[in-house]
């Protein structure tokens, strides 16, 4: 039985040069051959190598797949963690696929294993996947075969297999299997000296593409692979920096500067490991390909030109002796290249029949010259123990580590004779060395070195001390070594601890730090000896525990970096972190916006207009920009500036025929089409204004002055005309200044004329550029004015489909999301369960759905097994309002969140599997066999991009474009009384019957009046009988009380707020046609008073809010509410008071006639009061006021249909400076410090509260304060009555005719006359 695993192979490179698919199989098989052939199977038992084997009959040339050869297979004499097997292939083969067995009819299997492979025997390298040194799952019996098809094929002499874990019941045991085939390429060996050129036929050479393929293996940080360059200034270059691949390039600069063409490019990591690395670089023009073993990367050039212009020659292996002396820093390259292919050119082949000439310098060989260094790797649980030479009086040790961690012991010794210790540490990424000397009581010895020494590079470390005398070198540096002259006695001690300690020494106090190393170690000097680690790892030298010898297996995590969006990756040894600081983006690896995606989706979050950052591709590669959002009562606009001024003048001074005005937005030309490209409509104002210059030489000249647009596109068309259509607004609607001419500047006057209009084309929108023509005529003057661009509502936001069957589902392409993926979108139903979609593979897939009334689930598997998330909420979710779900999934963690409920995470394993690898079509709404979902699902977005639901649901049986009942869901954004309005893409909110307005009925609407301003609503027009009247506007339709045909008010609903500064006042006063009326007054000591005259009683019913004083230009906010003899009055944030009307008094408002703020201008008789307080006149602010359905102050200040009943006099100013904030909190009784209960004092403390025989000085001096006030207050009240009592005449600021009028009504009627008529009118309709 066989069993093949997941396929892993993905190496097809998109070519786009030649604009097809190729696979670059340096193998010598033709192409059509697949490279599986069996390779083990007929090598001789000479072949084969172990660590070691139990008997003959468990010799490793028995480990053939599926032979039963001596005991059937291969098994070592101790089953642990050291043991391996060794193939040797003879030559180099490339490797596409393993295989294992256990040993033939036994216990004996291996579960999990890694494969390791070399050229030489020597510096093994692990075979890598998805980031992690890989672990093979192995067999689960003795027989059965398991093969694992390579992720990426490897080129190797030599195989070794580790067992990492066996069969518990038996031992390891195994036979094996290696697929592939021969592969061949020649070899050329640079020893950092000698530099092969490759010069041209013609001696220049102009190139338009390149294509450059080689491999290469060093063991050095430094060096240039090759080089090129021209006279012109044309260069490229590959070369290794600090062990990473850079690529500058360079196709052309200009000597003035403004072309500035040097490009500069790095990619990959750790590249002196001594294995091969394959490059091809692919360059059309300005686009290049560069592919670093099978990671591409693609970018552009700097610049505008295209061409590579390379003089004479193209060197490998270093720069040319004819280079530029800045060249000459740099090393050449030291190591090995194979298969160097320049534009179809074998260099290796020409290089090798002696065609190319090498430098005169240094020694060109045809074989790959293997380094002597023997390197050591520690994982969390390693040590080296190797021996020195005792007693000596200078203690030396060296050693080169590279490593990822900031902290780590590198080395530990005892002296002799209890002298003390040495400890040799990283620690911050500094070399600390710490001696302790036990002769000195506390004494101990610390210097350090370095900075940021775990950057994953060789370091070199020497350390040296003899008595009295330490010193501390890093990277060879001298100047910068470290010494000290503290007193010191040395004697070294037998052994030498690298990387940790024995199990048995950990219990001992010897050691400072306690952290293990993780990383590399090689060149390992004890007491100026090279230790022999072969020696070591045959146990012939020392001991150790979980190394391995010959091998570095580190690894970079941040390279590929899996931090997006400009995230930054740091890494210890097994693990990776993104700092997303700065960047507009948060997550585990910095792809989810923190911004929402259009101004659409923050009014959907209750907010106003403003400035706000928008992300419209959200965790896509566009980054976020700043837009206004500008929420009107209906629509949403997003708003894009630039900086050109308006009316920037062009010509006059001109020399130059064309005048080029640049347009610099706020955001790139592509965040404003994703902003665009999403919006139902958007919009450009554009403006010529001339003088003598013509615009587009209509009717049919070649236009002098265009547009650019999008796409660098040019248009002829205007402002208020269309694509194709060279006019302009006036040429459409056929009214220019001369009709001879579709543009009013085309006449070409003396005189200033202008064309305007919208530009209203989305696809073409913005304008990037203007150019203007006509401009360089003696008197010729044009002034160019271009507005920002304005986009109204977001298609994506919205976009909706409705599933109405459970077996109804949307297909789109299979998701692409194999490392990174975010999916994001609304729901609602009423259904308690239904997938809402979901991705398969062969064993991979991905799957959101609605487990149960309250569970959302994301599940997936990228191999490792099936991940489940569920969010449970505590609210159902199948109550047909909107919820969000989040779903992400990364290398790091996965998450899941839905509305506003705690982030559900789980983190990825730190080895395994980590693409996700999806073959079928995404279904959203159902899965096969499942229960789909029933309901609506909009604003689907996966990684970024929006799936057009509504367009497929077009074409789809079961599933409808869009979705109804938004108001469910968002219908709590309409504040203050504002009805919720339904919209085929979303809602409204409409304000009309509130003081409101605003998109979210929330902004005061309120006016200051001046000394004798006054404002009239009458509550009928002429007209209007008063029956329809008062039923549509003062009584609730809801209400059968108040619908009756007496027109009488069982109720009222009064709301306003106000400031002032002046009293007394009258704030509010409504009339009837009876004595009944209402009045809100501000008494002359600055304290609220309500008046209710309602029959029935001799004198009206008033309410005095005595403990307040209003008039202290603070904003207050009154609510009245009044049912029958109820009424609740609430001032402020403080606690509503109840009242009674008296048992006598009438409980209906008969008659209502008008409402007056500011003033009572009124016939007939006026309470006695109010009449005094209707002098001067109320001076301030009013704003919300409402009555009943009732907005008077909204009817005079916006257009409405009730306008007609609004009378002012004088000018009313709008201001919302009577509004007092909606954000404070009601106060609780507790804190309230107006709060009144029946065991308060009449003046409560404006403070702590007084306890028993505590602070009983305060309470008698406050009592004496409060009764002096009070006194003074008393004193003021009887001099101001006294003073209005005998002033005489009535003064009012009416206008002229006052004095010799009657009354105040007919001072006002002898200035107003329409004041006269309405009277008329009302009288004879009351009468009627």
């Amino acid at each position: 039985m066989v069993v093949v695993t997941r396929a892993g192979c993905r190496a097809a490179l998109f070519l786009w040069i030649f604009s097809s698919i190729s696979c670059r199989a340096r193998t010598a098989l033709p192409a059509s051959q697949k490279c599986d052939e069996p390779l083990v199977s007929a090598l001789p038992h000479s072949s084969f190598s172990s660590s070691s084997s139990m008997t003959s009959s468990y010799v490793p040339g028995y480990a053939k797949l599926n032979k039963r050869g001596g005991a059937g297979g291969w098994s070592p004499s101790d089953s642990d963690h050291y043991q391996w097997l060794q193939v040797d292939f003879g030559s180099r083969k490339q490797i596409s696929a393993v295989a294992t067995q256990g040993r033939y009819s036994s216990s004996d299997w291996v579960t999990q294993y890694r494969m390791l492979y070399s050229d030489t025997g020597r510096n093994w390298k692990p075979y890598h996947q998805d980031g992690n040194i890989w672990a093979f799952p192995g067999n689960t019996n003795s027989d059965s075969v398991v093969r694992h098809d390579l992720q990426h094929p490897v080129i190797a002499r030599y195989v070794r297999i580790v067992p990492l874990d066996w069969n518990g019941e038996g031992q390891i045991g195994l036979r094996i299997e290696v697929y592939g085939c021969s592969y061949w390429a020649d070899v050329i060996n640079f020893d950092g000296h000698v530099v092969l050129p490759y010069r041209f036929r013609n001696k220049k050479m102009k190139t338009l593409k390149d294509v450059i393929s080689l491999k290469f293996k060093t063991s050095e940080s430094e060096g240039v692979i090759f080089h090129g360059e021209g006279q012109q200034g044309d260069y490229i270059t590959l070369e290794l920096k600090k062990a990473k691949l850079v690529l500058n390039l360079n196709l052309g600069s200009n000597q003035l500067g403004s072309i500035y063409g040097h490009t500069s490019v790095m990619t990959g990591s750790l590249l002196d490991d001594h294995h091969w690395h394959s490059i091809i670089i692919e360059r059309h023009g300005r686009n290049i390909n560069l592919t670093l073993d099978r990671h591409m990367q693609h970018f552009r050039t700097n610049g505008e030109f295209d061409y590579l212009d390379l003089d004479y020659e193209i060197t490998f292996g270093g720069m040319p002796f004819s280079g530029k002396p800045s060249s000459n820093s740099r090393k050449n390259f030291k190591g090995c290249m194979e298969s160097i292919n320049y534009n179809g050119n074998n260099i290796t082949d020409l290089a090798k029949r002696k065609k190319l000439e090498p430098s005169n310098v240094g020694n060109l060989s045809f074989s790959c010259v293997e380094p002597h260094t023997v390197p050591v790797f520690f994982n969390a649980t390693s040590y080296l123990e190797v021996p020195g030479r005792p007693s000596q009086d200078l203690f030396s040790v060296s050693f080169l580590f590279r490593t990822w961690n900031p902290s780590g012991l590198l080395v530990f010794s005892d002296f002799a004779d209890d002298l003390g210790n040495v400890e040799i540490d990283i620690n911050e990424g500094k070399v600390s060395v710490h001696i302790n000397v036990t002769q000195v009581k506390k004494n101990r010895i610390d210097i350090s070195s370095g900075s940021g020494l775990n950057d994953g590079q060789w370091h070199e470390v020497r350390f040296l001390a003899k008595e009295n005398f330490a010193v501390l070198t890093i990277d060879g540096d001298e100047a910068s070594a470290v010494r000290t002259n503290s007193p010191l006695q040395v004697k070294t001690g037998e052994k030498y601890f690298f990387g940790g300690f024995p199990v048995q020494m950990n219990d001992s106090d010897h050691s400072l730090f306690q952290h293990s190393f993780q990383g590399c170690m090689q060149f390992i000097h004890v007491d100026d000896q090279l230790v022999d680690l072969h020696a070591v790892e045959q146990g012939q030298l020392g001991s150790f525990a979980n190394v391995t010898i010959d091998m570095c297996a580190i690894i970079d995590r941040c390279v590929p970096n899996h931090c997006e969006h400009g995230g930054k990756c740091t890494q210890t040894w097994d693990s990776f972190k993104c700092t997303c600081d700065g960047t507009g983006y948060s997550g585990a690896t910095c792809h989810n916006s923190i911004y929402e995606l259009s101004c659409e989706a923050y009014k959907h979050l209750g907010k106003t207009s403003n400035y706000y950052w928008i992300d419209p591709d959200g965790s896509g590669a566009l980054g976020p920009l700043k837009v206004y959002c500008n929420m009107t009562e209906d629509k949403v606009w997003t708003t894009v500036y630039h900086d050109l001024q308006m009316q920037t003048a062009v010509g006059g001074s001109s020399l130059e025929k064309l005048a080029v005005l640049q347009l610099n937005y706020s955001a790139t030309m592509d965040q404003i089409s994703a902003i665009t490209s999403s919006a139902e409509y958007c919009e450009q104002f554009i403006s010529y204004s001339c003088k003598m210059s013509r615009l587009l030489n209509t009717p049919e000249g070649n236009p002098y002055t265009w547009w650019v647009g999008k796409a660098n596109e040019k248009h002829y068309y205007w402002g208020g005309s269309g694509p194709g259509i060279q006019k302009c607004a006036c040429g459409i609607e056929r009214n220019c200044t001369d009709p001879k001419y579709y543009c009013n500047c085309d006449a070409d006057y003396k005189q200033w004329r202008k064309d305007t209009g919208m530009l209203s084309y989305k696809e073409h929108l913005p304008v990037s550029q203007v150019v203007v023509g006509d401009v360089d005529r003696p008197g010729s003057e044009a002034k160019i004015s271009v507005g920002p661009v304005r986009c109204q509502g977001d298609r994506n936001y919205w976009n909706a489909a409705s599933f109405v069957t459970s077996s109804s589902y949307l297909h789109f392409s299979t998701f692409q999301g194999e490392t990174s993926a975010d999916i994001s979108f609304y729901f609602k139903t009423s259904a308690s369960d239904g997938v809402f979609l979901e991705n398969l593979g062969n064993t991979d897939f991905i799957k959101l759905e609605l487990k149960s009334a309250a569970e959302v689930s994301f599940s997936f598997d990228v191999g490792n097994g099936p991940v489940e998330i569920v969010v449970r909420s505590p609210n159902q979710l199948n109550d047909d309002q909107w919820h969000r779900v989040n779903a992400e999934r990364n290398v790091k963690q996965a998450s899941l969140q839905v509305d506003q409920l705690p982030l559900e995470v789980r983190k990825a394993p730190t080895e395994g599997h980590t693409r996700l690898e999806l073959y079928s079509q995404l279904y959203v709404g159902a899965a096969g066999g499942q229960r789909g979902f029933l309901g609506c699902i909009r604003s689907l977005r996966m990684n970024g991009v929006t799936l057009d639901l509504e367009e497929r649901a077009k074409v789809t049986p079961g599933v409808k474009p869009g979705c109804s009942g938004h108001c469910t869901s968002y219908g709590m954004y309409c504040a203050n009384g504002g009805k919720c309005v339904e919209k085929y893409n979303g809602y409204s909110c409409d304000c009309s019957t509130t003081a409101y307005d605003g998109p979210f009925c929330i902004k005061d609407v309120g006016a200051f009046f001046e000394e004798g301003v006054w404002l009239r609503y009458n509550f009928h027009s002429p007209g209007t009988s008063m029956k329809d009247l008062v039923s549509r506007t003062l009584l609730s339709s809801t209400d059968p009380e108040t619908t009756a045909p007496d027109l009488n008010l069982n109720k009222e609903e009064l709301s306003f707020s106000f400031s002032t500064t002046k009293s007394p006042c009258v704030l509010l006063y409504i009339s009837s046609y009876t004595q009944d009326f209402m009045a809100v007054l501000v008494k002359p000591s600055g304290n609220l008073q309500i008046r209710y005259s309602l029959g029935g009683t001799k004198e009206p019913y008033n309410i005095d809010v005595d403990h307040r004083n209003m008039a202290n230009g603070q904003p207050h906010t009154v609510n009245i509410t009044r049912n029958g003899r109820d009424i609740v009055l609430q001032l402020d944030h403080y606690p509503p008071t109840s009242y009674s009307l008296p048992t006598a008094s009438d409980i209906q408002f008969n008659s209502p006639k008008a409402l007056f703020l500011g003033k009572v201008i009124e016939i007939g008789k006026i309470d006695q009061d109010i009449y005094k307080y209707n002098t001067p006149g109320f001076t301030g602010c009013l704003s919300r006021v409402q009555f009943n359905q009732i907005a008077p102050l909204k009817a005079a200040l916006r257009p409405t249909n009730t306008s007609s009943h609004v009378h002012i006099q004088g000018e009313l100013v709008e201001s919302n400076c009577g509004a007092s904030p909606l954000t404070i909190p009601p106060m609780s009784a507790a804190t309230d410090p107006w709060h009144l209960d029946s065991a308060s004092a009449d003046f409560p403390y404006n403070g702590q509260a007084i306890g028993d025989g505590v602070n009983r000085n305060s309470a008698i001096i406050g009592g004496v304060i409060a009764v002096v006030i009070f006194t003074i207050l008393c004193t003021l009240v009887f001099l101001i009555r006294y003073m209005f009592r005998h002033k005489g005449t009535y003064h009012t600021n009416e206008a002229k005719g006052a004095e010799s009028a009657e009354s105040a009504d007919a001072a006002i009627m002898n200035n107003d006359p329409n004041f006269t008529e309405t009277i008329d009118e009302s009288k004879k309709e009351w009468l009627i």
